[in-house]
């Protein structure tokens, strides 16, 4: 095991252990309360090691939904790609994109509210026993810096899906206290700072190695001041990051996105935080089904390109094919950038594997494309056993996004100026991409060469799970997605009110004093 990457993941028996103790729900108690049959408090909380399990037990919880890998289908609510509707894994993802979003629907969308919120609650529970143990006060401000980085990484999960939201800061026990009423969106994000501040405050310095860091936070805490349109603020923090030099971009784009290359100390310094799994023992998924990433992109393609993606990638002289000597018709997506060849499988595309040569079938896909980013093909042919070894991290947040974040941070502050291009062309020519620096001469004003970084964060970020709230950020959502229309020709639907999810009926039946969006009824 490589211990500059994978390290935390020695903890995963201590994991499970602690998961048994922050326990799973029932009917009436939607937090997680802790069950009978947990390790009695009395017992635990006398030692480092005791500290250190629970901590593992409030990072596990992000190997559930839509903390974890299946991150990647939020892809699915864009114009990036299509969700099979055969998709068990978070299903109506494709109802959601038609007009079907309601307080009634199943599947992926209260996925997305009650994660969350499993996390909170074992975050609290942590939170609120951590100074039990007998440890130094310096020491349990940095376990205390982690659970809150998660816990503001959650709460920023729901106020991006639902606006104000119900803020709970410590681990509750009776119905009652969980029945109160919604804080207001400026009151979320006040939490969320509060959290990451301290975060920023008591996590190390260096690379991730599992743990979060001080950087990890710091980079979140920017993407929570891009969303609130804070260009200043998301600035300074992102300077601190690029001049404290200790991330940088990986050698390999295509290597980011599997467990070997993971491993590699040339790639995962690109890595900021993730979450992590480590086979045998703690895969993306083995029950209800077998599956994970391999399985449900590389060989059931329940998430499939679109063309329209597939098309918005340059040619390799960093030109669109209208404009480059490099296109030709009748191989349309030779000689591009190279990262579509890592995110894509393309039609004339078979799947072998590297190492062996055996190859692997495939299911038919709507859009006539298939998503490679994600999928080892070391692990051809894919078959139900495959499961057991899908363990690729889910990346939540790398470099190339902070040079990205600042490069459009400054833009909207300063315009076109040199820093701006400087950071793009950084992403742009990563190593094994290569592509040119920037046409400044083309995109030379401001309202241009923002349009050109968001291109450059749909491909440089395709199929990762980041472009649906992107999309909302940029408040272009309900203009752009009724453009598009699925395999069956249906329109896509987002009107102004879908910038906010609904709450569910049950949790509105769970807490009478939760208020529903606007919008719906």
């Amino acid at each position: 095991m490589n211990l500059t990457m994978k390290g935390f993941k020695i903890l995963t028996l201590a994991t499970v252990a602690s998961f048994m103790l922050f326990g799973g729900s029932c009917n009436k108690d939607f937090l997680d309360k802790n069950p009978k049959n947990s390790v009695s408090s009395e017992v635990f909380w006398t030692s480092q090691k005791d500290v250190e399990t629970a901590l593992a037990g409030v990072y596990y919880r992000l190997q559930e939904n839509f903390l974890g890998y299946e991150r990647v289908y939020l892809d699915a609510l864009t114009d990036n790609a299509f969700a099979d509707p055969g998709n068990n894994t978070q299903p109506n993802l494709s109802v959601m994109t038609t007009g079907g979003i309601s307080p009634g629907l199943g599947g992926a969308l209260p996925n997305i509210y009650s994660t969350p919120y499993k996390l909170i609650s074992s975050a609290n529970y942590f939170l609120d026993n951590v100074d039990r143990a007998p440890l130094a006060e310096q020491l349990v401000n940095v376990y205390k810096a982690e659970a809150r980085f998660l816990r503001a990484l959650a709460y920023f999960d729901l106020v991006q899906s639902f606006g104000g939201v119900v803020v709970y800061r410590n681990f509750l026990t009776k119905l009652e206290d969980i029945r109160i009423q919604k804080s207001s969106e400026e009151e979320v994000y006040s939490f969320i700072h509060e959290d990451l501040d301290f975060a920023i405050a008591h996590l190390p310095t260096g690379l991730y190695k599992g743990h979060a860091v001080k950087a990890s936070a710091q980079g979140i805490k920017a993407r929570v001041y891009m969303t609130q349109q804070n260009w200043g603020a998301a600035r300074s923090l992102l300077e601190e990051i690029i001049a404290d030099n200790t991330f940088s971009l990986a050698d390999s784009y295509e290597d980011l996105f599997t467990t070997d290359g993971q491993a590699k100390a040339s790639v995962n310094r690109e890595i900021m935080f993730a979450t992590q799994y480590l086979a045998p023992n703690s895969v993306h998924r083995l029950r209800p089904g077998a599956g994970g990433l391999d399985i449900e992109l590389g060989w059931f393609a329940l998430m499939q390109p679109y063309k329209n993606l597939v098309d918005d990638y340059e040619m390799k002289d960093g030109k669109r094919p209208e404009e480059s000597t490099y296109y030709d018709a009748e191989n349309p997506y030779r000689n591009r950038d190279p990262r579509l060849y890592a995110t894509v499988k393309l039609p004339s595309d078979e799947w072998v594997n590297p190492v062996t040569g055996e190859t692997g079938e495939i299911y038919n896909t709507y859009t006539g494309f298939h998503t490679k980013k994600w999928v080892d093909l070391r692990r051809l042919p894919f078959v139900n056993e495959t499961a057991r070894q899908s363990d690729q991290d889910y990346i939540h947040l790398r470099y190339a996004d902070i040079l990205l974040m600042y490069a459009e941070a400054v833009n909207e502050l300063d315009g076109p100026v040199e820093v701006v291009y400087n950071q793009l062309n950084l992403v742009r020519g990563r190593s094994g991409v290569d592509l040119p620096d920037v046409d400044r001469a083309k995109y030379s004003s401001q309202d241009n060469l923002r349009d050109y970084i968001r291109h450059e964060r749909r491909i440089e970020f395709a199929l990762e799970g980041h472009r649906y709230n992107d999309l909302k950020r940029w408040k272009i959502a309900h203009t752009l997605l009724p453009t598009l229309k699925n395999p069956s020709g249906v329109s896509y639907v987002f009107r102004e009110h879908n910038y906010r999810l609904p709450f569910s009926i049950t949790e509105l039946d769970n807490n009478p004093q939760l208020e529903q969006n606007d919008g719906y009824k």
